[in-house]
């Protein structure tokens, strides 16, 4: 492989799939790069490596260089959100013993409505329900407590909340230390066929289309490589277009699935790109139009008004001045590079840097640099909306 050396770091998962397409397909080559792509064991790890110098970029949690804008998690390095690498993925799953009982109550899986699901899950709950997420700064967590603080508890003060990285999420379900789970693809599936869970709700359910995953760097390295910033952008964003399309997921699957990567069946990773689950040890399927999605409406553009939300929501648990917060997080939200890096590629570059999140019910159009870009719906099941600036 030929091209300036630059290094990757990720978690495996499904949603890491640009950068892993970017490197396979040549995307990254074509941009003058020799991508190396290095597996974590964790998100503190992978956190803490891009901090350190050790990578030049990162395939990050969308909230977690919203937290260290923050002043949260030991370090105090500026980490830049250069583009979102994918919307949703996250499912929500429980032990067998307790969909059981949820089951002998009535409920019936149907894997669609949120409220529903979260008044079963309260119902046949045992006690305090004990939730594994992958990390305490997560969409897992911030899905997890935006749906069940809407049902009626008060999150995170009613659960306990662990934090378990994405491989081991299964094995803490079946060594029965969580009742419940939110994790990326394709560790729900997992769950599933190990029999040691089902699947109850997809991300998708709670918000119709939330910002997951991000390409994160070093502030001081963006400003210091401005030319490789923007072939990396340049490379990921490809990688995410090609992802888009349908007649690419059956090939994908089979690349993400090398032992290099994920080192798992590729028919369990088409599942996750193509939206089609199986959500339960008796093989009930579940189709779920838009369940992981890389490159629709917009889709990588780092919205600043998305890093408000977050910041906002962190600040309110943890005691922060929320209208700092939010400023520090819009700051990191790096849209004028998205646009200056990308535009000659076609991406869709809206013409604001805030929009009204969970606004949209249905697609809409809003006004772009050139003409405009149809968004998808990003409604929260609940009805809740956040202005930007009516909560500042």
């Amino acid at each position: 492989m030929s091209g300036v050396p630059i290094s990757v770091g990720y978690i495996p998962l499904v949603d890491a799939a640009p950068l892993i397409i970017a490197r396979e397909i040549g995307f990254a080559e074509e941009e003058g790069l020799a991508l190396t792509l290095n597996a974590a064991p964790s998100w503190s790890t992978l956190r803490d490596q891009l901090m350190l110098g050790r990578l030049e970029a990162a395939h990050m949690l969308f909230p977690m260089p919203i937290a260290a804008a923050l002043g949260l998690g030991g370090f105090n390095t500026r980490i830049d959100i250069l583009q979102i690498l994918s919307h949703n993925g996250n499912s929500i799953g429980v032990s067998r013993a307790l969909a059981d009982r949820m089951r002998s109550q009535g409920y019936g899986f149907d894997f669609a409505d949120a409220r529903a699901a979260g008044e079963a899950l309260i119902a046949g709950a045992a006690g305090r329900l004990r939730i594994g997420v992958p990390f305490p700064f997560s969409m897992h967590a911030e899905l997890l407590y935006h749906w069940l603080g809407a049902i009626g508890l008060s999150a995170p003060q009613d659960l306990d909340v662990h934090t378990v990285p994405p491989p081991l999420m299964a094995e803490a379900l079946a060594a029965d230390e969580i009742d419940v789970f939110c994790v990326g693809a394709p560790w729900g599936s997992i769950a599933v066929e190990n029999r040691v869970g089902e699947m109850l709700l997809p991300g998708t359910a709670i918000r119709a289309n939330a910002p997951e995953k991000v390409l994160a760097v070093r502030h001081d390295w963006a400003e210091a490589e401005p030319g490789l910033t923007r072939r990396l952008m340049r490379a990921v964003w490809q990688a995410g277009r090609w992802l888009g399309h349908e007649r690419n997921l059956l090939t994908a699957a089979e690349l993400l699935a090398r032992r290099d990567y994920l080192d798992l069946p590729p028919e369990l990773i088409e599942r996750t790109l193509t939206g089609n689950l199986v959500i339960s040890p008796r093989g009930e399927m579940r189709s779920v139009p838009g369940y992981m999605s890389f490159q629709t409406g917009a889709a990588g553009y780092p919205w600043a008004s998305q890093g408000a939300l977050v910041a906002a929501r962190l600040a309110t648990r943890l005691g922060l001045s929320r209208e700092e917060a939010m400023a520090s997080a819009r700051a990191i939200c790096r849209t004028d590079l998205y646009t200056r890096n990308l535009a000659d590629l076609g991406a869709d570059l809206p013409e604001a840097r805030d929009k009204i999140e969970g606004a949209l019910t249905a697609p809409g159009a809003i006004p772009a640099i050139q003409g405009q870009v149809i968004l998808p719906s990003d409604a929260f099941f609940d009805g809740w909306i956040f202005d930007p600036f009516a909560n500042s």
